[in-house]
């Protein structure tokens, strides 16, 4: 019986005190409900502003665009157009040549040939020294001569200038072959003497090598001054047994 008792107080004392822990939580306010929805939301947010404050930090730190170059056009080019045939007013019509050798092509001056005897035809010289070869008259260009043989070569020339050919005045070997002693002709005697317009024949005396083969020698006329004008005149021959 007094058992009873015991235990009916403990549970009546337990009832009471759970009672009592109750009723303390009647007033305070219930915790709050988590909403899913607005914390992604939030998260969302959240992260867009970030990424739009890494890409502004970006930009401001990217140096400036350079301004692009112009583009280079090119230059037209010049229209060429071919030559016109004297005549006719056909702008496509090609100029003809004429193979004929007395004809000098257009654009080029016509090279006189030169004679025997002589390297070029145009007197070289000035008014008052001057002249001008007119022929071989011993020798022509070719001539075939034993070996050994001694020969004079004639040349025909005329002085073209005012001034006369007088003491002091040669006529110079300045190239050829040595082989067949050449020497220089000088204007000593009164007999010798050329005037302006006169023409004269001047022989030298030559000696053919012992060695066969084609042989050259040339003279120029020089004044008392060293001054050389004139025609040059050559010879040209074969030694041959």
């Amino acid at each position: 019986m007094f058992v009873r008792t015991i235990s009916r107080q403990i549970f009546l004392t337990f009832l009471a005190v759970s009672l009592l822990l109750t009723g303390c939580n009647f007033g305070a306010a219930p915790a709050p409900t988590l909403d899913i929805n607005a914390i992604n939301t939030a998260v969302v947010g959240t992260t867009v502003a970030q990424l739009s404050s890494q890409f502004t930090q970006t930009a401001l730190a990217a140096p400036p665009t350079s301004t692009p170059l112009p583009t280079n056009t090119p230059a037209p080019l010049p229209t060429l157009a071919l030559p016109t045939v004297a005549g006719t007013t056909d702008a496509n019509a090609l100029p003809t040549f004429s193979l004929d050798p007395s004809t000098p092509l257009p654009g080029f001056t016509q090279i006189v040939a030169s004679p025997a005897g002589s390297v070029a035809t145009a007197a070289l010289g000035d008014a008052c020294n001057n002249s001008v070869f007119e022929g071989d008259v011993t020798i022509p260009d070719g001539t075939v001569i034993k070996p050994g043989l001694d020969f004079e070569k004639v040349w025909a020339i005329r002085n073209t200038g005012t001034c006369t050919w007088d003491e002091g005045y040669t006529l110079v070997f300045i190239a050829g072959s040595k082989e067949i002693d050449p020497y220089n002709f000088q204007f000593k005697k009164t007999s010798d003497f050329v005037s302006g317009g006169e023409g004269i024949n001047i022989g030298i005396n030559l000696t053919a090598p012992l060695k066969e083969g084609d042989y050259e020698g040339h003279w120029r006329m020089r004044n008392d001054k060293g001054y050389y004008f004139g025609t040059t005149l050559s010879v040209y021959f074969t030694v041959r047994k």
